[in-house]
This record gives C-alpha cells, structure tokens and sequence, in this order.
C-alpha cells in the first residue's frame, strides 16, 4: 500500500517538472518571439526614413558599397538591397564595382581641353603617338612602347598636362637584349625619364634578333609605359574618334 502511494507521488511530480518545463519554453518562446519582432518594427520604423534619393546618392554619388551604406544607414545589408530593389535602383556591373573599389576616391585623373595653340599641338602629339605606337588592344590600360625616350617623355606630358595623372602611379616595363646589360639599360630609362626605379617592373631579357641599325638601337630595349586606368583609356580612345583618327 505505501509502495503505491510513493509511486502515485512520484508520477504526481514528475508531471509537475514536465508540466514546469513546458511552461518555461512556452515564456522563452514567448520572449524571444517579442524581441524578434521588436526588432523588427524598430528595423522598418529605421529604414522607411531613408528616401530613394538618399540610397542613390550614397550609392551612386558617394560611390558607396552596399556594406558601407548598411554602416551608415545602421542596418543589414540585406534590408539595404531590398530597398535598393523595391526602388528598383540600378546596380552597378562586377567591373564598375571593381573599379570603384580600386579607386574609392574617385577617378585619378581630371580631364581638360587644350587652352592654347601650344596646348593643342601637344594633345595632337600626344593622340598621334596613341594611335601609332599604343596598344590599343588593352581595354584595361594605357600602354605605348618605343625605343626613343624623347617620344616617351612626350606622352608622359601629354598625359599630365590634360589628364593630372599622379606620376607615381605610372609603370614601365623594359624589354632587352640577352647579350645587352640589362642594368646599363635600366639606369639609362631612369636618367632619361627622371623617374624612380621602383617604378619599373622586372626587366625581360629576350634573344638577340640579329645586327644593323634597329639593333644598334635596341642596345637600350624597348620601353613600355602603363597606366593602369580602364575610364582614362576609354577616354582617350573616345577622343581619337573624335578627331577622326582610326578607332579601336
């Protein structure tokens, strides 16, 4: 008899500690659920005051990421670009974000006119050397290649004069003989350009084609100068059809 009661005790409080445990899920739930959906409503309340106009400009003025707008507006960025798709607001293409994360400044270069005759033979100059010994092939850059530093020199001011680039961010890439010094070649880019060697990239030594004349001047290689710039390139390009030069 008293085993039956202890064991009609027993069953009793178990219940009590099931009936316990689910009450307490019940309130965790419950909690959890409240401050979800808390959350929430201070998210819309948060993100209903930031107009199209303000996305746009962030992103499209300011050239802001979509992490950075979500910074700044204090929001995921998977509430920025459902917003960003309910205003169907155009996205920028992979390249265009590329660019704009290289370049988070901006565009390194400012274009401007020729201001007088002198300015404007130079922007002839330096279209014609363009057209005649760059590469145009090179969608991502400004490459031109020649043995004569003169003609280098020439388009290095062509390209400061009418587009401010930064001449720390050219490159030069030398080509030499395998029975030349490439050292001697090297130091005499440098001297005759007055730049840093730093900005030269690793020297390709190629065979030796032979004698006469064109190898008499090959004894310094070949230079190539880059700017590494896919709007700068388009630009000029965009201004050899304009002045009727032949196109890409």
């Amino acid at each position: 008899m008293s085993g039956n009661v202890f064991y009609k005790k027993g069953r009793y409080k178990r219940k009590i500690q099931e009936r316990k445990k689910l009450e307490f899920a019940a309130r965790v739930a419950e909690v959890n659920s409240k401050r979800f959906k808390s959350k929430s409503k201070k998210w819309d309340r948060d993100t209903r005051k930031v107009s199209k106009g303000a996305l746009s400009e962030l992103y499209w003025e300011s050239g802001k990421s979509m992490q950075e707008m979500a910074k700044i507006l204090g929001c995921s960025q998977h509430k920025v670009s459902y917003w960003m798709n309910k205003y169907k607001i155009l996205r920028r293409d992979r390249s265009e974000a590329t660019y704009q994360k290289r370049n988070p400044l901006g565009d390194p270069f400012l274009v401007r006119e020729p201001k007088n005759l002198k300015e404007a033979e130079l922007m002839g100059m330096g279209l014609g050397l363009y057209w005649g010994e760059g590469t145009r092939a090179s969608r991502n850059s400004i490459r031109l290649g020649n043995t004569d530093p003169a003609l280098i020199r020439i388009f290095i001011k062509f390209l400061r004069t009418f587009f401010a680039i930064d001449g720390k961010k050219l490159r030069f890439g030398l080509q030499v003989f395998n029975d030349g010094d490439s050292g001697e070649a090297l130091n005499f880019w440098v001297k005759h350009l007055g730049v840093d060697k730093h900005l030269f990239q690793k020297v390709v030594v190629t065979p030796s084609r032979g004698g006469g004349i064109y190898r008499r001047k090959m004894n310094t290689g070949v230079l190539t100068i880059y700017f590494n710039n896919k709007k700068l390139r388009n630009v000029i390009v965009g201004k050899l059809k304009d002045y009727e030069y032949v196109g890409e």
